[in-house]
């Protein structure tokens, strides 16, 4: 249980019973999953497990074909990514999608720019509000007029996250956010991470890593052939223990299993 979960505080995202097929095959069956303010919850399982899925019908990239998403308690129907980014739900991609050739203000504002009374571009209000978001995010972030090419990894997350945070997003889903870091830059992340739960947002972090995931997570869900393995807060459960959810779909002692998963001895086991 995390602190807001003691606290009762209520879910950001309760995803119910979500089933996705394609062509009769089941990417995604029955896989129950929930976020809480201030909480990093990391998705593991092998490539084709399903957690990407299942997190593109979170993003709006698929529609479910059932099953329920509950957000701040209030049952909501994401049809496309622009619902999903007027419920404050934003995705950090691997690639980040950011436009090199310009800066950190261009990129923050890219598509939903400042316009002065005279039609040109509020050059000074958009780095005005990019400095504001910088500041609360990243302190140390100083290279404003540098086009993003020229920026380290870790810098260039600072901006992905920053546009998304701008635009009031509630609940982020990062996408490998360390892979092809150094250990300095994966710091940084790791920062920004922490900062991020300051300020009350949930975060969904998939990763193939599993040092990453412990290193940053409040709890872990473990997908396998499209079903939830199950659930655990990492203090509660070993890295190892971890990788035979992942491998085997075994869920230890100090995980609640779900539909997908099978106890130590090998034999299915009623999720709680």
């Amino acid at each position: 249980m995390s602190d807001t979960q003691a606290s009762g505080q209520a879910p950001l995202v309760e995803m119910r019973d979500i089933s996705i097929a394609f062509g009769g095959i089941h990417a995604v069956e029955n896989v129950g999953v929930d976020l809480y303010p201030g909480e990093v919850v990391g998705l593991l399982g092998h490539n084709g497990a399903g957690k990407s899925t299942l997190i593109k019908i979170l993003s709006g990239a698929y529609r479910r074909d059932s099953g329920t998403i509950l957000i701040n308690g209030e049952e909501v129907h994401i049809e496309n990514p622009r619902d999903a980014k007027a419920l404050g739900i934003e995705t950090i991609y691997q690639t980040l999608a950011l436009a090199d050739n310009v800066d950190a203000a261009a990129n923050l504002f890219l598509g939903r720019e400042l316009m002065t009374p005279w039609g040109t571009l509020d050059d000074v209000a958009m780095e005005a509000a990019t400095r504001e978001v910088m500041g609360r995010l990243n302190p140390n972030f100083q290279r404003f007029k540098d086009p993003v090419r020229a920026l380290s990894g870790g810098q260039r997350q600072s901006v992905a996250i920053a546009r998304a945070i701008h635009f009031n997003a509630r609940i982020l889903i990062m996408d490998e956010p360390t892979a092809a870091l150094g250990p300095q830059e994966t710091a940084q992340v790791s920062e920004l991470v922490l900062q991020l739960k300051k300020e009350g947002i949930g975060i969904f972090l998939i990763s193939h890593d599993i040092h990453d995931v412990f290193d940053l997570s409040d709890r872990v869900a473990v997908m396998k052939n499209g079903q939830l393995v199950g659930t655990a807060r990492t203090g509660d459960v070993t890295k190892d223990e971890v990788l035979g959810m992942i491998i085997l779909g075994k869920c230890p002692p100090g995980a609640t299993p779900g539909p997908g998963a099978m106890d130590t001895e090998g034999l299915e086991v009623e999720p709680a």
